[in-house]
């Protein structure tokens, strides 16, 4: 396939340049990405089709790094699964889930690689390495042998990361860290709206701080700190602590229900009750807009901030958390690079995804507009293209 005549917005070399090519193409060989470039400098083979996409950007297909979403049934897999397709209808290629059952998670990883069920890439923690007591969720570590066989269970199972979470015990936490090191997994925590718990988890190498920091404003001192460590921040804005969420803002301020590409897939009874008989408040009320401000002043000094609709909305709740990202002071280059490369960086998969160069992966959205002018016009997505096929959106 040869996508023809678009803006293309790379994200290559995206913290030393902002690569947008003007009327360029790309070219799709099978799952991978063959050539990029201007359209002038790119050869289209015999055999290619041509899709004319001029007028219209492309960017690397979206990876929300915290989407919780409902897999089964009673361990019954739906073929169908509506809040993928609602994901994928929005551009989102990739998706981890940093707590879900075993048997679903996994299991609908499964059927997404063999081409079984629709849906984007798959990964996750499956079941939360929980602290405290809770049926069928805790997970007891009195030591590191503990500590070895809670993170070994998840990865046999299909797990690319263990969420540590509300183990009040510092050490307890570094036994979790130097399994997941032991055994090449990916740490997520939470830190139960405790600043100084969140602090320890920066000194002590977690992969990324998941859900916002706890308070208004933080300084220097903080940032001095997480801005020499190699630990990302996901603040799930659409969920942010503090005050009314960024969720409610796009309910109160837009109207969802007459989204007609979510409500395509979504049913009624989940957007109806929260969008046409919504609660309204000042936009100062909304505390979305502190917690992107000061996600941008450490992503200024190098922390990678990342996207995670947390489940709220599938597909379309993924660019609300970028469009946040701009309220608190990202261009929409940087809100965009959060929701692309950055994504693929935090689970160590910026070498096949994140970014549009000749090798990686073909997860590609093709939207109506410019969203580096508007970047509401990033949920107009056309095509979306999963591992080489083309859908239309």
């Amino acid at each position: 396939i040869a996508l023809v005549g678009a803006r293309i917005v790379t994200m290559r070399d995206a913290y030393d340049r902002q690569e947008v090519i003007e009327n360029g193409t790309i070219l799709v060989n099978g799952n991978r990405i063959e050539a990029v470039g201007a359209s002038g400098d790119v050869e289209i083979p015999d055999g290619y089709r041509s899709v004319d996409v001029a007028g219209h950007t492309v960017i690397p297909g979206l990876v929300d790094a915290h989407a919780h979403g409902a897999m089964s049934n009673d361990q019954l897999q739906p073929r169908q699964n509506w809040m993928q397709y609602a994901n994928l209808a929005f551009g989102v290629t990739t998706i981890h889930d940093p707590s879900n059952d075993n048997w679903g998670i996994f299991s609908m990883a499964e059927l997404q690689r063999t081409g079984e069920s629709l849906a984007p890439r798959i990964f996750s923690t499956g079941r939360i390495l929980y602290g405290a007591l809770a049926p069928g969720a805790t997970a007891r570590v009195d030591d590191y042998e503990d500590a070895l066989f809670h993170v070994r269970r998840q990865k046999e199972q299909g797990a690319i990361s263990v969420k540590s979470y509300n183990y009040l015990g510092r050490d307890q936490r570094q036994q979790v860290l130097e399994a997941a090191r032991e055994l090449d997994m990916i740490v997520v925590p939470e830190g139960g709206m405790r600043l100084e718990q969140n602090l320890t988890q920066i000194v002590d190498g977690h992969t990324g701080i998941e859900h916002s920091l706890s308070v208004k404003r933080i300084y220097d001192d903080i940032d001095q700190l997480w801005s020499q460590t190699g630990v990302f921040y996901s603040p799930t804005f659409v969920v942010a602590y503090g005050g009314l969420m960024g969720e409610e803002y796009w309910y109160d301020t837009t109207e969802v229900w007459k989204n007609e590409k979510l409500m395509s897939f979504t049913p009624e009874s989940i957007v109806f009750p929260r969008s046409i008989r919504r609660p309204r408040a000042p936009e100062a009320h909304y505390n979305h807009f502190f917690v992107a401000e000061e996600a941008r002043e450490l992503n200024a000094l190098g922390v990678p901030v990342v996207i995670g609709a947390h489940g709220q909305l599938a597909g379309l709740g993924a660019h609300w958390e970028f469009w946040m990202m701009e309220q608190g002071g990202f261009s929409p280059f940087e809100a965009l690079r959060g929701a692309t490369i950055d994504g693929a960086r935090y689970f160590g998969m910026d070498a096949e995804i994140g970014s549009i160069e000749p090798g990686k992966l073909a997860d590609l959205v093709v939207i109506d507009g410019n969203p580096l002018e508007n970047i509401r016009d990033s949920q107009n997505v056309v095509y979306t293209m999963l591992n080489g096929r083309l859908y239309d959106a």
